[in-house]
This record gives C-alpha cells, structure tokens and sequence, in this order.
C-alpha cells in the first residue's frame, strides 16, 4: 500500500503538531496558555447568531456549487465600500480561505509549476501548492531586515520559465508586515509584466495598526483584473473561524471556470453557515476599530514583553495578530515539546508555533516562533512571563 508522492511532500501543520502533547500535559494537570493558533477570542458579532435563528426551512438543502445567493451580494456590498465593483460570477464561495487557497493552486499549477512566495509564510501554503504538484520559490526574508520583502530585483530574480504566480499576504502571517500603496503597485506590476498570477491573501484586511496603511486591497487595481486571485474568509475579520466560510475573488473568467469544477466536485460550502455569514457584512465600522484597537493593545504588551527577555530579536509588526520571535534556544521544535513535557511554572506552561515550518530554506528558522497575540492582556501578559522563565530554566537544563 502506498501514499500519493504530493501526500508525502506535505509536513503536518506547526500549530496543531503538538496537540497530543497538549492533550498529554492537561491531563497531567497543567494549564496551557496557547499562542500557537491564530483563534481570536472577541465575540463573533450577535447578527452571525441571530441570522441562524430565523432560519426557517424546513430542510438544510445543498446551497448552490457557486455559493449562496444572500451572502455573494453581501460579499459585493462590502467590496463596492472599498472601491471595488464585483459582478456575481466573479465571488465563490468556500470553506474557509484554506479552500479558497487550495482550490486556486488546484486550478493554476501543474507539476513542477512554480509559485513564488515571500518566507516566512502561512505553513499551509506548502501543503496547498504541494498537493497541486507545484513547487515553492522562496523569497527570504529575515528578522535582520523586518522581513520586508517588496523589491522589485528580487522578485524578478526567482522568476523562470515555470513560474505560474506570486502569493503575498496583506498583511502577513506570520510576520505582520503590510504592503503599502507603491509596494503593491510594484508587485502587481511585476505580475502583469511578466503574465503572472497575483495571488493575494488579505484575510487580516482590518487590523493595519498604522493609518498610512489604510485598508489594503489589490482589488483597487483594475488593470490586472486576467492577473488577480483575492482570497478572503470571515475567519479573522468577525472572529468566526468556525463558521468555516471564505471566497475566491477574481475576474478571470477562465480560472472562475476552472475553480468552479472543483466547486461543483465538493458540492457546497454548509448553508447555515453561508445564511450566518452573509449577516456578518452588516457590522457597523466600530467593530473593525474596536477590534483593531484591542489588537493593537496586545501587540504592544507582548512586544514589550519579549523585548525585556534577553537574547530575543522581535521586530514590531504592523498588520495581523502575529509576531515572529527569534529565541535565544537551539531549536524551537524541541523547545516546544520540552515546554509541554517537562516544565510547568505552579502548573502553567505555553504554546506557540515553531518557526522552521514557515520557511522553505532548509536550516531557516529554527530558533524562530510565531506568537498569535489572540489573548486577553493578562494571559498574555502571563504567557510571556512563562515564556521567559522557560528560556532560562531551558538554557540551564537543555543547552
């Protein structure tokens, strides 16, 4: 019996790895402060809920391949107040922004097709582009330089004859570096120039915590309308990562094609879902600014925090709920496990996810975390100080 050579490629995600470990310390009684997933703890807005509860069809029905009606016109609706004009055949619907990632590298690449991405990224992406055959063309970046990755020479350095597309996240995960204007321009030049698929991940849309930033789309840009895939997702923007509901935006029509098949393939993303999330949409703007602000309090806390640890680089993020960490530890995987295995500061330990999987440079990384500040301020507050007593008393045993 065998496994799918692309099945093989793929590496288990670095934020849910050691879930058995965490099963194993809670029951030997420790209380985990979990940094690793980016689940945000605000309330999904009430309309989410309430939009379920006059539901009133007597049967759950399939919803249409494509996506439903009623939340593909509140997609538009919320596009239309950024500045861009969506037709209908434009929005599917998926299962989150994973499948929307997923069934784009499905449609574009084939094997040995390259896309090239900016590390460290979503860990996921591997797994996406690896299961459609493709191979990744990093683009490094590192905590020596803030992770900046917009410049023209070294995107155009890695382009070959099997290059397919870009794939950019704004703002990023895990790094929290956001485009600005001339940034994106550049790059979606560089797509269009060269017949390039732009591939743009904006799920964190809303949390730009400089106001130069103002809200990010490539959407804006209307001459690369053949070249543009906008990937996005409820997830992050109402704190409904369960609802799992995203989309795939593009006016490519070719490629809606393409994607459509696969649509039709898994049939339909859940309808109760699809109904809650279309009322998601009709949020007033204070939930993005009450949202951000408590983000942006987070984010100062815990880069205060790890700035007073000896030995830890951090670079300040702008966008997102994440931060990336060099550690003054051998390897951050083993740090990880050694966390959940064999400390506990008066029965409390901490998660985070180990930075290696986020590059595609082998050696990368190793001594980098990501940290989702998706916590109260005391728990995070709390994590750090476990974090800080768990370098030392690592260092003593370990190094």
């Amino acid at each position: 019996m065998k496994i799918s050579i692309n099945a093989n490629r793929c590496e288990p995600s670095p934020m849910r790895k050691f879930h058995p470990l965490a099963l194993q310390a809670q029951k030997m009684g420790k209380t985990i402060y979990h940094l690793n997933i980016g689940q945000p703890d605000l309330p999904t807005p009430e309309a989410f809920y309430e939009k379920i509860r006059s539901f009133d069809s007597s049967t759950v029905a399939y919803a249409e391949s494509p996506g439903m009606p009623i939340l593909i016109e509140a997609i538009r609706a919320y596009y239309k107040r950024l500045g861009v004009e969506l037709d209908t055949d434009d929005v599917l619907i998926t299962s989150g922004g994973s499948e929307a990632l997923l069934l784009t590298c499905l449609s574009i690449l084939d094997p040995y097709t390259e896309v090239i991405i900016p590390e460290p990224y979503y860990p996921n992406y591997t797994t996406f582009v690896h299961a459609a055959g493709g191979v990744i063309r990093a683009l490094h970046t590192g905590p020596e330089e803030g992770y900046h990755y917009a410049d023209r020479k070294r995107i155009e350095r890695l382009i070959t004859k099997n290059t397919r597309a870009i794939l950019v996240t704004n703002p990023g995960n895990p790094t929290g570096v956001v485009l600005d204007e001339q940034q994106m321009r550049m790059i979606a030049d560089v797509a269009k120039e060269n017949d390039l698929y732009l591939i743009c991940d904006e799920v964190y849309r809303e949390f730009c915590y400089d106001d130069k930033y103002g809200i990010p789309c490539m959407g804006r840009f209307d001459d690369i309308d053949d070249h543009l895939v906008i990937i996005d997702s409820v997830s992050k923007r109402f704190s409904a990562c369960g609802a799992r509901v995203g989309c795939v935006i593009t006016k490519n029509k070719e490629l809606q094609q393409a994607i459509l098949k696969f649509c039709q393939s898994r049939l339909a993303v859940a309808t109760l879902d699809q109904v809650g999330a279309s009322a998601l949409y009709s949020v007033d703007e204070g939930f993005f600014a009450r949202s951000k602000e408590e983000y942006r309090r987070r984010r100062d806390l815990v880069v205060e925090e790890l700035r007073r640890i000896p030995g830890v680089e951090v670079t300040m993020p702008m966008g997102a709920f994440y931060v990336m960490a060099s550690l003054p530890v051998d390897n951050a995987d083993r740090f990880q496990r050694w966390l959940l295995e064999k400390f506990d500061d008066h029965g409390d330990t901490v998660m985070f996810a180990p930075g290696a999987p986020f590059y595609e440079t082998p050696g990368k990384g190793i001594n980098e975390v990501r940290i989702a500040y998706v916590q109260e301020l005391p728990k995070l507050k709390r994590a750090m100080e476990l974090l800080k007593l768990g370098i030392a008393r690592y260092r003593q045993e370990m190094m």
